[in-house]
């Protein structure tokens, strides 16, 4: 018996924007309809395990690795499908968003692999959901370039053979697509119209370019969360007719919980698993969130101590490469989020001095490559990896048998010397301020304080500002974190910010909804899961 017909899907409260209609084709439209008809009841099962897990934590201030699935983790045998061409060098990789003028540099960064991104580092505007997929497929069509108004400079791609291979990025499993509904006013999925758009428009094109359809999976808290990714590209790969295996998908290792199942998401993909990657920021979000009444103990200092070198981050990304390597899947590490001042030299060589130690130490220990967010970091990754791998495409043959890593060894957060400070509660009002009003204005990637900054940034400030409170945390100066001192420093980086820009500038932004997004959703008695839910609600 045949399948029935999709439900046509629904454009609400969305104006039409240009190159809209080669986006949305009722072809495109049908294959997003099926995918949600067949997929999102399963991820609605998984998001309330989600939150039945959390439960289980809150109860016993603790994880391990999972008894049922010991077997998988004991079988030496299996491994993920061998790389493709085009993704078996990864040694540097860039990340960003997909709108135009980004589109052209990542692709012409010198970079291996540039991370598209419709998710952390873009704010799901219609516009910024439309105009991401329409410039990727102009890309692949040889058909975009740019022109900057404010400077009129021109912008074009390279030719083919020097551009970068696209992993592109759907949206976690939690968003929403709000202004596209089914014929019950169900909102999709965004991840199933982020992937189901690009993989329809593209998957045949890029195959004729010698590469394929890959992504990223993000926000990824199980091994079923990875199975339900498999098999929606077992279908997505028969519904366009190309063959199995053509997808190859590289998992974020960003929550804590997935940091015990990594072995585990690797087999669930096995057919078109390429690898994992260590997320430094929403990984330390996620700890918080599992973590937040587990008391003294789960208490993280300020997010700038919390180097890649503290003992439970190193046996993160030791485990990652472990398990990478012994699966034969590459293992990516983590961003260089610096961004080069055009006006200060000397805050350029402690920075770069910086990014050079950390991906040293990334290639050192293993990893196949790493991530970078300006195309200014590209070669200083680039020579950290080349002196380690030089002809090599990777480094998979170490297989860092040496590593050894305990259930504990992952959250002995108190294993930290560091404590909370007041500067860092100052730090995480205004960063969370400033790249809220950004994200409410349509930019997921923020410059601020000379970092890229992107949501998982003001999740972890907003978690931090929460613990600290919930915790009963006393800071180095004696002061007691509560609800009126993070008011306090609110109100006073709102008056900061309107000084420093001015009150025209000041009128003229979000400032004062960003100011009272972040104290909700930090000194809200009940803990939003993501920073995002509220956010999305007042995204125009």
């Amino acid at each position: 018996m045949s399948a029935p017909a999709p439900s046509p899907l629904a454009i609400v409260d969305a104006e039409p924007l240009p190159g809209q209609d080669e986006v949305l084709t009722e072809a495109a439209l049908a294959f997003v309809a099926e995918l949600h008809r067949l997929f999102t009841p399963r991820r609605d099962e998984l998001l309330a395990r989600r939150a039945e897990r959390r439960a289980e934590i809150a109860r016993t201030s603790t994880l391990d690795f999972l008894p049922e699935t010991a077997a998988i983790r004991a079988d030496d045998t299996w491994k993920v499908a061998e790389a493709p061409a085009a993704l078996n060098d990864r040694r540097v990789e860039i990340t960003g968003p997909t709108d135009r003028k980004m589109t052209i540099n990542a692709l012409n960064s010198g970079a291996r692999i540039w991370l598209a991104d419709f998710e952390d580092a873009s704010a799901p505007t219609w516009a910024n959901v439309i105009g991401g997929q329409l410039n990727l497929t102009n890309a692949y069509n040889g058909a975009i370039d740019f022109t900057d108004e404010r400077t009129g400079k021109s912008y074009a791609l390279k030719p083919a053979d020097q551009l970068a291979t696209v992993v592109m990025r759907p949206r976690g499993w939690h968003l929403d697509e709000r202004h596209l509904v089914d014929e019950n006013g169900k909102a999709v999925p965004g991840a199933l119209v982020d992937f189901g758009l690009y993989f329809f428009h593209n998957a045949k094109k890029l195959i004729e370019l010698g590469k394929g359809p890959y992504f990223y999976l993000p926000k990824t808290e199980s091994h079923l969360e990875a199975r339900l990714w498999n098999e929606i590209f077992v279908f997505a790969q028969d519904y366009v007719g190309i063959p199995q295996g053509t997808v190859r998908a590289t998992v974020l290792i960003e929550t804590i919980t997935a940091a015990y199942e990594m072995e585990e998401i690797l087999y669930e993909l096995r057919d078109h698993a390429s690898g994992l990657n260590a997320g430094r920021w929403d990984y330390l979000f996620s700890i918080v969130k599992n973590f937040r009444d587990g008391g003294a103990k789960f208490v993280l200092p300020d997010r700038n101590a919390v180097t890649m070198t503290a003992p439970f981050m190193r046996a993160y990304t030791e485990l990652l490469v472990r398990t990478c390597h012994k699966r034969g899947a590459h293992a990516i590490g983590g961003m260089a989020a610096f961004i080069p001042s055009r006006k200060d030299a000397e805050v350029n060589k402690v920075a770069f001095a910086k990014v050079r130690d950390d991906k040293d130490r990334e290639a050192g220990d293993g990893f196949d490559g790493s991530w970078v967010a300006h195309p200014d970091l590209v070669p200083i990754a680039m020579e950290s990896f080349d002196k380690v791998l030089g002809d090599k495409p990777n480094q998979k043959d170490r297989l860092r048998e040496d590593v050894s890593v305990a259930a504990g060894d992952l959250i002995a957060i108190d294993s930290l010397d560091a404590k909370p400070t007041y500067d860092g509660l100052v730090n995480a009002v205004q960063v969370g301020i400033r790249y809220i009003e950004a994200w409410l204005r349509g930019l997921g990637a923020v410059a601020i304080f000379n970092l890229m900054e992107d949501a998982a940034t003001a999740e972890i400030s907003r978690s931090q500002i929460w613990q600290w409170i919930n915790a009963g945390v006393v800071l180095d100066n004696g002061e007691p974190v509560t609800a009126e001192l993070a008011r306090k420093v609110a109100a006073e980086e709102l008056a900061n910010i309107k000084a420093e820009i001015g009150e025209e500038a000041f009128a003229a932004g979000k400032w004062q909804q960003a100011h009272d997004l972040l104290l909700q959703v930090s000194l809200d008695a009940d803990y939003a899961d993501f920073l995002t839910l509220p956010a999305y609600e007042q995204l125009v």
